[in-house]
C-alpha cells in the first residue's frame, strides 16, 4: 500500500500536537509547579488543576495495578497503528489532519502512562455552576480529530453528497 499524498500533513499534524502536548506538560510539571500548587485561577471560567488520570478518557477505567498502565499505553499504541493505516489512505486533507492530531493525542498520554504510570491532566473548564472533566492538550486534540471526523463524514463530496446524505438517500 502506497501513502496517499496527503499522509505527510497527518504526520505533520501528530507531530505538532505530540510537542505542544509534552511541552504544555513539561512546564505544568517543571515550570509552572503545578503539583505543588494544586490550582491556579486564569480566567473566571478556566483554572489550571493538577490531576493524574490512572484512567482512560474522563478518568474511566481506572486502574492502580502494576500493569494498568501498560495494558492502557499497548491498547492505545494499537489504535495509533490502526489510525496510521487509515491515514495512508486519506483522500482529505481534513481526514489526514484528524487522524495525525488523535494519532499525536493518544502518543502524548502513552508517553505519561509510560514515564509516570498516568497522565498528567491539567486544563480544567467550568462556567455557570458547570464544571468540565480535567483534560490536557492531548484530549482535547483527540477530542478536536473525532469532531473533524464526524464533520467530514456529512460533507458534500465532489460528484455527489456527502456520506451521511448518500446513506439515507433513496436508491
Amino acid at each position: 500500500m502506497t501513502p496517499h499524498r496527503h499522509t505527510p500533513l497527518g504526520i505533520a499534524a501528530a507531530l505538532l500536537v505530540l510537542v505542544a502536548d509534552q511541552a504544555s506538560k513539561y512546564w505544568v510539571l517543571h515550570g509552572l509547579r503545578l503539583p505543588e500548587l494544586g490550582t491556579v485561577a486564569v480566567l473566571p471560567v478556566l483554572n489550571l488543576t493538577m490531576v493524574w488520570n490512572r484512567g482512560i478518557t474522563f478518568g474511566l477505567l481506572r486502574g492502580d495495578g502494576p500493569w494498568s498502565a501498560a495494558l492502557l499505553a499497548t491498547v492505545a499504541l494499537a489504535v495509533v497503528a490502526a489510525l496510521a493505516v487509515w491515514l495512508r489512505r486519506a483522500e482529505r486533507k481534513l481526514v489526514a489532519a484528524a487522524l495525525g492530531a488523535i494519532a499525536g493525542g493518544a502518543i502524548g498520554n502513552v508517553i505519561d502512562r509510560l514515564r509516570f504510570g498516568a497522565v498528567v491532566d491539567f486544563i480544567h473548564a467550568h462556567a455557570w455552576g458547570w464544571s468540565w472533566y480535567v483534560f490536557n492538550v492531548a484530549d482535547a486534540a483527540i477530542v478536536c480529530g473525532v469532531a473533524a471526523l464526524v464533520l467530514e463524514s456529512a460533507l458534500p463530496r465532489p460528484g455527489g453528497g456527502g456520506r451521511l446524505a448518500d446513506d439515507v438517500t433513496p436508491r
